[in-house]
């Protein structure tokens, strides 16, 4: 079926480049059919309808397409491919290599000091001070 629809598709796009094209240019010199063609008035009303129509056309065998393409597909939750969060109560030390960035940058923040022989850094008070001048 959606092959049909495809060679159908194709047929209206073909025809719809040809009927456009055909058209008498009014000042842009992009269309092809200035000569003695289709010169007269009824000839340019035929034209625009049929350009109408398909137009009308390659609408609804897109909007087919779209409609048959989505058809056999099975509906997709957007929370399909999540995995859930880690525990929010994680244990005070956790295993050499496992914990978040922020962890092992620590960690390793922490026995780089140790081999260097400085002193810890003192935690974060637990209100901020006021700033002083010097």
């Amino acid at each position: 079926m959606q092959t049909v629809l495809i060679v159908i598709h194709l047929m209206v796009v073909i025809a719809l480049v040809a009927v456009v094209l055909l058209q008498r240019s009014e000042g842009g010199a992009l269309g092809i059919g200035g000569g003695g063609f289709m010169t007269g008035r009824g000839q340019a009303n035929v034209l625009t309808r049929a350009t109408a129509i398909l137009a009308a056309l390659f609408f609804a065998t897109s909007l087919a397409l779209t409609i048959l393409a989505n058809w056999t597909r099975a509906p997709k939750s957007i929370l399909q491919g999540v995995t859930p969060p880690a525990s929010t109560s994680a244990p005070a030390s956790s295993p050499a290599g496992k914990g978040n960035l922020l962890d092992q940058l620590k960690k390793l923040e922490q026995q780089r000091r140790v081999n260097q022989g400085a002193p810890a850094p003192s935690p974060a008070p637990a209100q901020p001070e006021a700033p002083r001048s010097q």
